[in-house]
């Protein structure tokens, strides 16, 4: 196994929980288009707003017809006003805190330019080297794009990254680059399990 070098780290469901945010978001959009809302027991649609990027959470929600028009209604909205819907994961900031230092940190995530302001209101910006999103590639995950770009940003070889995600998304994004992977939360299945931030920090040592 190569050494590791640096950490990237997945943003909805490993940095933040953000289902209720993201649900609150799509809905805005649906509800613009005379669309029903997708609820939480709509276990996969709910998963899909959580884990794509916009353009294919749309375009699987809504008629073709509708969906450059939500995707230009989309881009007018302030993500900043459904920030309050979200809370960090627990123990995320204390991990940031020890990684500082020994380990670059970089962000690889489907969620587009409101990372950013997700970021700032919970004064988490200035701990990362670089962010990708999915405006920065040409594929979204599960394509390995951003990680080869957050790899390249930060100068070192895929195969010496791990990246931490929740979604066969991010499994397959990072087998995709030759990239050590770390299952968090329980929901994807990973050599590198991690029910806790602070597990990392374990596995870094060990």
């Amino acid at each position: 196994m190569s050494r590791i070098e640096a950490v990237i780290f997945d943003c909805d469901g490993v940095m933040f929980e953000s289902r209720q945010a993201n649900l609150a978001y799509y809905n805005r959009i649906l509800g613009q288009f005379s669309y029903p809302p997708v609820s939480t027991e709509q276990h996969d649609l709910a998963r899909l707003c959580h884990t794509a990027s916009s353009p294919e959470v749309l375009a699987h929600l809504l008629r073709e017809e509708d969906l450059s028009p939500a995707l230009s209604f989309s881009a007018t909205l302030d993500y900043r006003e459904f920030i309050p819907h979200m809370e960090p994961e627990p123990d995320l900031t204390e991990l940031l805190i020890q990684l500082t230092g020994q380990y670059p940190l970089a962000i690889a995530t489907n969620r587009g330019k409101s990372v950013v302001a997700v970021l700032d209101h919970f004064n988490l910006r200035d701990y990362f080297l670089t962010i990708v999103t999915s405006h920065d590639v040409e594929r979204p995950k599960p394509a390995p794009d951003m990680l080869f770009l957050a790899a390249e940003k930060l100068n070192i070889a895929p195969e010496n990254c791990i990246f931490i995600g929740d979604s066969e998304l991010d499994k397959l994004a990072a087998a995709g680059a030759n990239m050590q992977f770390a299952g968090y939360g329980g929901i994807v299945s990973a050599a590198i399990s991690l029910s806790n931030h602070l597990d990392l920090l374990d596995y870094l040592a060990g």
